[in-house]
């Protein structure tokens, strides 16, 4: 799907997401064929042509001004992460196919993992642009994967990725009590990266390959939900430890990369604070194995 049909499909997934009377239109008691505001309306809110709008709404239209993407976005009531989607789609639907680079392979920094290392009791993993799993210290193996091999974010093929891991995994279905919640949210998140990276076809292989795999998915993706996932409270069924409610923090370690720090914390002198610290007393201490270099290797 090219950008131009990605923009399209993101202004009549919110257009149709509006009701009239929520925004001050009177319906004078008539009822509509569809769902949402038309499109008339809409460019009437955002004070441009119906021709224009309906343009770029048909992937007709390009290089829209920042100022009339802002006016479309107040229009839509699109939230901050929304209203740059948008920018992020526009750009990239009037982008040169010629420019186009090949991202870099995704790799940790000796800087990071010493930080992972650091927070010895706080879980935490690295997560890359696609969200997988680039690196995670013990606690957080244990808390967020402790049924995967420890030593699987080394090897980049066999990298998890917390999206799958998600929808297609029973273990970390059964992790969140309010599941759907979270799915929404790694959707979310998913849906923000890629009006990013409109290029990345690792990223669209993984849209692909859920959408096929999952119906909850394929629903909530064709949503068109945008969300930046900053701080989220959510409870957690640990299999070892039991229940316990945690805030997880995604914290930017490297914007150009994409690359991800979540933590998961939890209140003093909670009870999810103590079954956090039974869940860092029952896990063993060695961490996961990490590559050696060998003599002369280069």
């Amino acid at each position: 799907m090219n950008a131009k049909v990605r923009l399209g499909e993101f202004l009549l997934t919110r257009r149709s997401q509006l009701r009239p009377e929520d925004l001050g239109i009177p319906d004078y008691g008539e009822r509509r064929r569809v769902p949402g505001l038309r499109r008339e309306e809409l460019a009437s809110l955002a004070g441009v042509s119906v021709s224009y709008y309906t343009r770029l709404e048909q992937g007709q239209s390009l290089n829209a001004s920042p100022q009339v993407l802002d006016a479309i976005a107040r229009a839509l009531r699109l939230e901050e992460a929304e209203r740059l989607h948008l920018h992020n789609l526009a750009r990239s639907s009037a982008a040169d196919p010629g420019r186009r680079r090949s991202p870099a392979p995704e790799r940790v920094t000796e800087a990071t993992r010493q930080l992972l290392e650091a927070l010895a009791h706080v879980p935490a993993i690295l997560t890359g642009r696609r969200s997988d799993v680039l690196a995670w210290n013990r606690l957080g193996h244990a808390l967020f994967a402790g049924h995967l091999d420890p030593g699987a974010p080394e090897r980049p093929a066999q990298r998890p990725n917390m999206a799958r891991l998600v929808f297609l995994d029973a273990h970390t279905r059964d992790l969140y009590a309010d599941w759907p919640a979270k799915a929404r949210a790694v959707v979310g998140h998913l849906r923000l990266v890629a009006g990013r990276h409109p290029d990345d076809t690792a990223l669209h292989a993984l849209v692909g390959e859920l959408s096929a795999k999952s119906a909850d998915f394929a629903s909530m993706w064709a949503d068109h939900r945008v969300m930046a996932c900053t701080v989220a409270t959510y409870r957690m069924r640990h299999p070892l430890v039991g229940p316990l409610t945690v805030t997880q923090q995604t914290l930017s370690q490297d914007p150009s990369l994409g690359q991800n720090i979540v933590v998961a914390t939890t209140e003093a002198d909670s009870p999810a604070r103590t079954t956090l610290a039974l869940l860092d007393q029952v896990t063993p201490q060695h961490g996961p194995a990490r590559p050696t270099v060998r003599a002369g290797s280069g």
